[in-house]
């Protein structure tokens, strides 16, 4: 599913030839069928698509192969090294792929237009790793690669389009297999998942398309060849349900190495024009991809950056920005750069929760903890940008608690501008010591301010607890939690072969949502119109269990559903522009103004791959 999981897997693992876990586990249920040639039968008559046969997992698998013919429409010499090669000689079967991987290890030996005859081991690879739940690549491994000419015509490619993906992206997964779609055969006429895994290694090519991912630190982008599909104005395809995967989608990558020809860099809503062909692979970090021979050339649609506007002398600004790991070590450009946005694309707002700020010495783990130099520098730096002179709250951690970066130690803080807002500072918040609510003077009020909600909780336990504090705006309380829930870490992607995938980080994120909920109707028992604004790095979807967790009952509602459901998203994965951030709000709050501004999640430089989120209103 869509997430915003890091990358902390070598861009392409080691490959194995053993069968994966998965795979072994499929065959020994019989879940798989594995055919009933044996390696002498298959000897003289194998062709590739009776490798890859009619399922996700080859009917061969395991088993030696000889003589296969094609004609290599790829080749690989770096990462996960080895060619691509294609029969000529189609059968009538749509499901059976024409073309294979050949896992080489080593730079190979062929070029592309060579006729090749090769033998070796039918395997099945899951890029990730069992565990992912990754779909599987067939290949062949361990190859003995004859050449028997050159210089031939590469067979043509199959043209994906609008037209040739299926609306419907998935079969639900075999509950008799644990829910995976390995052992169903392919029905590439009705199913997204079904046509790219028909066309796995085979040579196709894509027209004119959109882009809806820009291209990211690792040579990579996202295009569509649905530009009607849930489109956006600037250009994205929007995630709007676990129904709407967005069938269009297609990861693009270049076989040319980048030393020799840079990758093209492009926003969301540009076009990658005229032809880019190559063969169908799949990989851990984006399932289907169009590794290019030939790779089209970016048109650049000019998307620009949003900016809000200034928030009227009655109305409080309240936004949240995931600062991305924010420590002193970080260049000071990368300070003038966030700092410069909060003065001119947020307009300077009152209050500003930050998510991902660092230590004093970021990722060093030596116990540091304080993080008054990381907000001195950028508080400094927004002085410096024009902006107000923000003073700042925050709690620091225990120690590596806190999940993120070993020995960062990443916290929300609390800027807020004092010549429009000030705070309640009530002593005696720490990193163990919850914060609660009381009565005073009829009013609702906070024990602590800073101060953490319910830090002993498990829900909390290696994530960020979420920081409440108590502002005054013109005579009245607003009571602000910041918030940052766990990661997307451990889930299972939109292409997993476990259909729908599985979603384990949802529990914990849950279990949080219900904790601030919990603590927002304790406020709101004490005093029923107080205001309250949740914010932060939610970390999950407006449409999804956290989301409804955290508006049970009605304590609070996603402010982002006011916006039309295009504009709704904050980050923008695998091509898909979803929400990860978010600000709720109280019912008290029942006029305000809501702007998701996108200056980061679509662009490829990027200050942060979050974008902000404003709320305005007049308490």
């Amino acid at each position: 599913m869509p997430s915003s999981l890091p990358r902390s897997a070598p861009r392409t693992a080691p490959r194995t030839a053993a069968v994966s876990a998965v795979v072994a586990a499929a065959l020994a249920a019989g879940l798989i069928a594995t055919g009933s040639a044996t390696a002498a039968d298959t000897a003289d008559a194998t062709r590739i698509h009776d490798i890859q046969g009619t399922t996700r997992i080859s009917p061969l698998v395991g088993q030696q192969v000889s003589g296969v013919t094609g004609v290599v429409t790829g080749v690989r010499a770096y990462g996960s090294r080895g060619f691509w090669f294609q029969d000529t000689q189609a059968d009538a079967n749509p499901a059976t792929s024409e073309g294979v991987f050949v896992y080489t290890g080593s730079v190979p030996t062929v070029a592309v237009g060579d006729a090749v005859t090769v033998s070796g081991t039918v395997t099945e690879y899951v890029p990730g790793g069992a565990s992912s739940g990754n779909q599987s690549l067939t290949q062949i491994t361990k190859p003995t690669v004859t050449v028997t000419s050159s210089g031939n015509p590469v067979p043509a490619p199959v043209t994906v389009s609008a037209r040739s993906v299926p609306s419907a992206y998935t079969p639900a997964g075999d509950p008799a297999a644990g829910g995976s779609v390995n052992g169903l055969t392919l029905q590439p006429g009705r199913y997204a998942l079904d046509y790219y895994e028909s066309l796995e290694g085979t040579n196709i090519r894509v027209g004119s398309s959109r882009v809806v991912g820009a291209t990211d630190p690792y040579h990579e982008l996202w295009v569509t060849v649905k530009p009607h599909e849930n489109d956006n104005r600037r250009g994205g395809t929007v995630y709007g349900s676990y129904t709407a995967q967005n069938t269009g989608r297609l990861q693009i990558q270049s076989l040319a190495p980048v030393s020799e020809q840079p990758f093209p860099k492009a926003n969301v809503g540009d076009w990658l024009t005229g032809t880019t062909e190559g063969p169908l692979d799949f990989n851990q970090f984006g399932g289907y991809t169009l590794t290019a021979r030939t790779l089209g050339t970016v048109a650049d649609r000019g998307l620009e950056r949003e900016r809000t506007r200034k928030q009227h002398r009655g109305e409080l600004a309240v936004a949240t920005y995931n600062v991305e790991n924010l420590d002193p070590s970080d260049p000071q450009e990368k300070f003038d750069a966030l700092a410069k946005a909060v003065v001119e694309n947020l307009a300077s707002p009152d209050v500003l929760a930050l998510e991902e700020i660092q230590d004093n010495n970021g990722a060093k783990n030596d116990g540091t903890v304080a993080a008054d130099q990381t907000l001195k520098k950028f508080t400094d730096a927004i002085v410096a940008a024009g902006g107000p002179a923000y003073q700042w709250r925050s709690i620091d951690p225990e120690n590596n608690k806190d999940g993120g970066e070993p020995g960062g130690n990443i916290r929300q803080a609390f800027l807020f501008n004092p010549a429009r807002v000030s705070f309640t500072d009530r002593a005696g918040g720490d990193a163990a010591t919850a914060t609660g609510v009381v009565r005073e003077k009829g009013r609702a009020a906070l024990t602590h301010s800073p101060g953490r909600i319910d830090p002993a909780n498990t829900a909390w336990e290696n994530s960020r607890k979420p920081l409440a504090g108590e502002f005054t705006f013109r005579g009245e309380t607003v009571f602000v939690i910041a918030n940052h829930f766990g990661s997307k870490g451990g889930d299972e992607s939109l292409v997993s072969h476990h259909q729908p995938p599985n979603r384990s980080s949802e529990a914990k994120r849950l279990q949080q949502a219900q904790a601030v909920n919990a603590f927002v109707k304790d406020v709101l028992e004490v005093q029923r119109g107080a205001d309250v604004v949740v914010l932060g790095d939610i970390n999950d979807f407006e449409f999804s269990g956290t989301t409804k967790a955290l508006t049970a009952d009605g304590a609070l509602r996603a402010a982002i559903t006011s916006l039309p459901r295009s504009e709704r998203y904050s980050y923008v994965y695998q091509g898909n522009s979803q929400v990860l951030d978010q600000i709720l709000t109280s019912p008290s709050i029942r006029r305000f103004a809501y702007d998701s501004v996108h200056i980061n999640a679509e662009f490829a430089e990027q200050n942060s791959d979050h974008d902000p989120q404003v709320l305005r209103f007049r308490p």
